[in-house]
Order: C-alpha cells, then structure tokens, then sequence
C-alpha cells in the first residue's frame, strides 16, 4: 500500500516542475489616520524590491508584477510618520487591496534622517505590547494555524501539556484575558471552551482573515476594560474588491471552505465555515473522549463614502462531544478518565455591528454587539444511561450579553485624546442538578438561577508626543460598574487609573513604563451562583470586582530596524480575588480544566500576586531567518487560608521559546520551535477520602488535599516542532502545502500519577471492608504512573481560486 506522505512528497515534485507566473498585483489607498482625507503623493515600495509607485490625488495606487509570497510595504510622505504595514500574502490569483493610514507629523525634519520601524509602540501602551505577522500565525511550528498557539511563543506566555488552549499571561490565570475582532469583543476564543476561563482544545477564529494581531499583556488602553492580564486585538482583512475567490484548506483538525469578494461597488464580503475531524484524530491516538466541532465566521463592509463605513462580524460555534467508550481494552488511564469526564457540549455566537465616522481630526466608533453561550454537561455513574438515579451531574447554563460602546478618538498634533463609555445588559441562567460529597455524605445540589445585569463604563485616555517625540506620555482612567449589588455599582469602588511613558535615551534606546489599576467582574457561574434554597450566594457575601495593580518598567533596544532587543520586569499585585469556602483556595488557580469554573460559593478575600522579568530577542531579516528568541522568569503566589503565599498553578518559574523560519527559494519555507515551560505545582491526593465508596461513586475520581494545596510540582517540559510549507502561485489558482510534526523527539512530559480502583478478575471494583457499612465501606486504591506527549504530524493542503 503507497503510504499518504510517498503521494505526499510525489505531489509536490510534480507541481514543482510546473512553470509559475510572476505577476501580483498589489492596489491601495494612502489616507490621514486621523481625518480619512487622502495622502497625495506619498511613496510605496515593496521592501527588499525596486517595485513601487506613488500614490494620485485620491491617495491611491497599483503595484504590478510583485513576486507572489509574503510582503511588507514601506510608506512615507511629507509631512507624515513613515510606516512599514503589517505582512500580507500576494498571489497571482487575485489583486491584493491595502489601506495605508499615516499619521501626521509635528516634528520638523531638518537634517535628521527618519526610518520607519517595523515593530508598532502605540502612544496608549508603548510597553508589553507584541505584534504578530500573518505568516508567523500561518507557518509557525506547532501551531497548526490557531491563534491561541501562536501566542504561546511570546514572552510570558506559559502553555499546559495538555490538549488546550489557555493563555497563562505572567502569572495570571486563564480568566484573566479579553479577546477583541475588529473591535468587537468575543467571550469565546475556542471551541469546548470552560465557561468563566478561556482555554480548550482548538480555536475559534480562522486565520485566513485575520490581518493583525496586536497582544498586550499589560499597559491597556482604557477603552479597553473587564482584564486582569491581556487584551488580544485581531484585525480581519475586507473582501476581494475585484472578483470573488474561493479556497478550500485541509489541516491538523478541520476542513475549510472560503468565499470573499465585491457584494457591490461598495461593499465586500467573506464567509467561513468549518468542520472538524477532531474525533478521528483523538481515536487514533487512544483518547477517551471524541469532540466534534463546526464553526462560521463572516465579515460584511460597507464603505458608504470617505467619512462613513459599516462592517458586520459574525462568528460562532457548534461542539458536540462523546465520550469514547467503544474503546476496546481500554488501559487503566483512559478507563479513570472515562469513568470521571462528563459529556460537554456547545454552542455560542457572536454578532456585531461596527460603524465608523471620521470628523475634523478625528473619528467615533459606534460598536453594537451581541454574544451567546450555551453550555450542557452531563454524567451518568459508570456511563450507564439507562436509568435516570444513575445521572450524577445535570448541568445546562445560556450566557446571552448585548453590548453598545461608543468611542471618538481625536488628534491635534502630537496629542491625542481618546473617550467614550459603554453599557451591557446580560442575561444569565443555569439549571444545576448534581451529587456533591461533603462532610462525609453525598449531598444533592440542585437549583436554578436567572440572573439579569445592567453593566456600564466610561473611560477617558490623553497621550502625547513632546520633546521632539523624543518622550511618550499617556494618561487614562476608567471606571466599571454593574447593579449586581451595592458594592459593584458604586463606579468609585472600580476607579481604574493608568499611566505611561517611553523616553527615547537614543535613535535606537528607550525606557518604557506603566503603572496601572485594572478591574475585572467575576464570571457569571460565580454571580449566578445559589444554594438550595435559591439565594444567591455570592451576593450575600459581598462579591466585589477583582483587582489587579501593575507596574512594568523595561529597556527597548533597535539594533537596526528589523531587530529588538527587550528587558521588561513586571509586578502584578492582585486583591478581592474570590476565594473557595468549600475548598479554601483561592479561584486564581482554577479555571484550566474542561466544563465550568467559577460556579461555587466564594467570598473577595484573596490576595495574590505575580512577579519576573521578560528577555526577549526579535530579527526578521537575520540572513533570511526570522528570528524569537525569550526567557521567562515568573513567580505567580497567591494567600492561602491562613494568609500564607503559596504558588498558584500558573508558577511555571522559567520559560524559555526559540522560533525561527526561513523563506528559501522556489516559495518554499522551513520553521521550527522549542519551548521549555518549568514544572507546574500540584496538590496530592486526599487518599483517606479517595478510598471512601460514596465519595468515589459521586466524583468518579480522587480528591484533592486541599491542605497540601500546590505543595508538589512536576519537571518540567519541552517540545521541539518542525514545519515546511510549498507554495505554488498560479494564474488563477494558488496551493500551498504544508507538513507540520509536534513534539519532533516524542518527549513525555510529568503528569500527577493517577489515583485508581484496583479491579479484580471480573473487572469489579475491588472493596477492602465488604463487610462494613455502606458509609464506612471503601475502595482498594493504587496509583498509576501519568504522562503526556506524542509525535504528532499533520499534512495540510489549502487552495485558492
């Protein structure tokens, strides 16, 4: 039988030996950020080209016969800051359509020789913010081509050994992040995501519309709010201006298909939809569990003159999941997660509307948006559904928000003025059935909530350039408020001020700071949470906004203008964190597993807090090699019942990632990327309660010991991934072709030991005291050894016509 990488490589070799066009074509439009009017004039050229051209009277111009592959424009003009654009794809296939904005200069240019940067330092966070490239989000190794993966190769990023997607941000827990698409705020970055966190398998947003990625991880612009360690902003592309383009893509987990292109003169479109063939990959590997998911996404803009534009975003997601127990001879770990892993299915959406209108100096965005989620869990004692007493947890909840956010930026000179306010009414319902054991009896939950909120903010930023833009200065505040309860909707009680610099010692040397006061509103579980008797829980204990204070400082070093050098030091000081009165724990170390998080009592009692420093090392044109080279040093604590710091689940300590790539000749591309993530603390087994049979038979797996919280901590890992793409450009087709290898040397990464029932012969669990009573009655247990890691590859193939 001809194995699939033999067709593989013979497929390649025959395209290879066919004759590719060289004429792109690349059209756009230079324009004034701030007033939308076009730039005359203004010079465009492809970087490590001669191609360009010079923009007419109307800020437009057309680039012909560009190599196809990835390119990055240079723009200037006088009287403007000169700009290197963020990377795009050109093909022989199709024109591709850029607007340029340019921002007006105040300095008067003498003898000094101004060059463009190819690393964005906005005015509002000139530190810890990082900008991705689309062809580090389409060709980095590992990633398979989602976002949240990327993003685990920046500074401070920490990434699990597991099959999942949370972004751990110096310290901070999974919770802790906002996700933004083209302005419009989306709770739900991944499919199967955990309700109250962010994390889960595979995500959302497909790439091949995302134009750029802007992530902080500190320093948050004030219109920006509700986030306690990042803000990740992605950009899409607008459709095809010219004709309408199809492309079909086949990767690690999915199949794609893509339409783009004109609706009319002056609208354009793309829709997405997807569907997995996740299950199949996680059979054949031997996992207990099979996820199926479909996703859409769509983008609508209407350009109604040069003043007025309307875009309309959509983006949603299907997931089913099943629980694989047609396993044959399952091993002891894949039976415990089978015999514990409830069902979890979802569906959630997000829709919004975006209106821009440029003024005198300035424009407004008016953002109206609506988001849902619905999430269901179920669990049937050993799997068996044939009789509703067998079902242990019964667990439906909807998350439904509609959102308005006006902004208006203006610009007069070098300073800049940003304010606006938004409001949110959310609806929340959960109806939770379910067997707990507490204080040595299994004890039955249930109880439904409806919750109603009305939320709002209002946030005011100013910003300028001073000193012959030699010294950044940005001040904002904000404030939150929700009518959950007295404390939460006094909007002084969430006073959020922040406050930043960047002073340029020289050309090439600056010293950038931040010290802010950010606020976060606890998940809905946790609002929405009551007790048998209906009362909300958490309201009665006087639930409160988390609070996060930052201050970074750090140096900024340009080599030349493709290279960076940073050191940052960090410290994030956090307070009326919710605290577990069941568990006594904080909820900062929770939220990185699959199903809920959040839902329990609680009280703002905890304190917390994170610490480290960043290095990190950029070149995008190092002899061809683009180059990221970052060491993390990060301690994430957090007061335990007794008031003493204890780390949290985050305290990853050292991470260390190396990515490098290469473009080589006849569109062919090489990547590769190392990761060492320090050793995680985890909490040994309650082994007295473990063995206990009624508590067993309620959670299906063994208990924490919670007074030895996060006292043990694994090694650590590292992965090594390896990518190679071919492209092929064509006259009306483009295909590209990629082979991607996870964990290249197949390393096996720690995982706590699990905690199992011993079976005899006939695969009954064993018990050591038949003869007590069913209270005292108990499990033989033994542990057995865990870990995690494999060699994965993936073949991808996309088209475009």
């Amino acid at each position: 039988m001809v194995r699939l990488s033999t067709i593989f490589i013979i497929t390649l070799l025959v395209f290879n030996n066919i004759t590719q066009a060289q004429n792109g074509v690349i059209k756009g439009r230079v324009f004034n950020s701030s007033t939308n009017e076009p730039v005359a004039l203004a010079t465009i050229q492809v970087i490590g080209t001669q191609l360009g051209a010079i923009a007419d009277f109307e800020g437009k111009f057309i680039i012909k016969g560009v190599q196809a592959g990835f390119v990055k424009l240079n723009v200037s003009s006088i009287g403007y800051e000169k700009v290197i654009t963020e990377e795009f794809q050109v093909t022989n296939a199709k024109a591709f359509f850029i607007d340029i904005p340019l921002q007006a200069s105040a300095v008067q240019l003498k003898s000094a020789i101004i060059t463009a940067s190819a690393f964005k330092k906005p005015v509002e966070s000139p530190v810890s913010m990082r900008s991705l490239m689309i062809s580090e989000i389409e060709k980095t190794a590992g990633a398979n081509r989602d976002i949240s993966k990327v993003i685990q190769a920046l500074p401070g990023v920490a990434s699990t050994v597991s099959y999942r997607n949370d972004i751990i941000v110096r310290g901070g827990g999974p919770s802790e992040n906002r996700f933004y698409l083209d302005g419009v705020e989306i709770p739900n970055l991944n499919h199967f995501s955990t309700q109250g966190a962010s994390g889960g398998p595979v995500g959302i947003i497909n790439v091949d519309f995302i134009k750029a990625v802007d992530f902080y991880s500190g320093a948050f612009p004030s219109n920006r709010g509700n986030a306690l360690s990042s803000v990740l902003e992605m950009t899409q592309v607008d459709g095809n201006k010219d004709r309408n383009i199809f492309k079909g893509s086949v990767g690690a987990s999915d199949l794609a298909l893509t339409m783009n292109g004109p609706l009319s003169k002056k609208t354009t479109y793309f829709v997405s939809v997807r569907r997995s063939y996740l299950q199949f990959l996680f059979s054949a590997i031997g996992l207990p569990f099979l996820p199926t998911y479909n996703d859409f996404q769509f983008k609508v803009k209407t350009e109604f003159n040069k003043n007025n534009s309307l875009t309309f975003i959509g983006l949603g997601a299907l997931d089913q999941f099943k629980l694989n127990t047609g396993l044959k001879n399952p091993t002891e770990s894949q039976q415990y997660i089978l015999d514990y892993l409830p069902v979890n299915e979802q569906k959630n959406y997000t829709l919004g509307l975006v209106y821009r209108h440029f003024i005198k100096n300035g424009f407004q965005n008016w953002i109206f948006s609506r988001n849902y989620l619905n999430n269901r869990l179920y669990k049937y004692k050993n799997n068996d559904e044939s009789s509703s007493s067998n079902k242990t947890l019964d667990y439906n909840s909807d998350e439904a928000e509609n959102k308005f956010r006006f902004e208006e930026s203006n610009f007069l000179g070098n300073f800049k003025i940003l304010f606006g306010a938004g409001a949110e009414i959310g609806q929340y319902k959960n109806t939770t059935q379910q067997i707990l054991y507490s204080q040595g009896l299994p004890v039955n939950i249930n109880y439904t909530s409806t919750l109603n909120l009305f939320n709002y903010n209002i946030f005011f930023q100013a910003s300028e350039k001073v000193f012959q833009d030699r010294l950044i200065l940005s001040f904002g505040l904000r404030t939150d408020a929700s009518e959950y309860s007295n404390n939460m909707r006094n909007p002084f009680n969430q006073l959020s001020p922040r406050f930043s610099l960047a002073y340029n010692i020289t050309s090439k040397t600056s010293f950038n700071f931040n010290i802010g006061r950010f606020y976060q509103r606890p998940a809905y579980t946790t609002l929405g949470f009551r007790d048998n008797t209906g009362m909300l829980v958490n309201k009665e204990n006087d639930l409160k906004y988390i609070r996060a204070d930052h201050i970074i400082a750090g140096l900024e070093f340009h080599p030349s203008d493709d290279a960076k050098l940073t050191a940052e030091g960090f410290y994030k000081l956090y307070n009326n964190y919710p605290f577990s009165l069941a568990d006594s724990v904080s909820l900062a170390s929770k939220g990185g597993d699959y199903g809920t998080f959040g839902d329990e009592a609680v009280k703002s009692t905890s304190k917390g807090r994170a610490y480290g420093f960043e290095l990190l090392a950029r070149e995008r044109s190092f002899k061809g090699f683009n180059i990221i080279v970052s060491y993390t040093f990060v301690r994430s604590e957090f007061q335990d019942k007794k008031a003493k710091y204890i780390p949290s689940a985050w305290d990853n300590r050292h991470i260390i990632v190396a990515t490098v790539s290469r473009s080589l000749k006849r569109n062919w591309d090489i990547g590769l990327k190392w990761r060492y993530v320090g050793g995680t603390p985890y909490t040994p087994y309650d082994n007295e309660l473990s063995a206990l049979k009624d508590a067993w038979d309620v959670r299906g797996r063994a208990y924490p010991n919670y007074n030895l919280f996060n006292s043990e901590r694994l090694n650590a890992f590292h992965q090594l991934d390896l990518r190679v793409d071919k492209a092929y450009y064509y006259k009306k087709i483009t295909m590209r072709f990629y082979v991607d290898i996870q964990n290249a040397y197949n390393f096996k990464a720690d995982q706590q030991a699990d905690l199992v029932r011993v079976m005899d012969a006939n695969g009954i669990p064993v018990i050591e005291n038949p003869t007590a009573p069913a209270a005292q009655q108990r499990y033989q247990l033994k542990q057995i050894k865990s870990n995690a890691g494999t060699v994965l590859p993936t073949i991808g193939v996309i088209i475009e016509i």
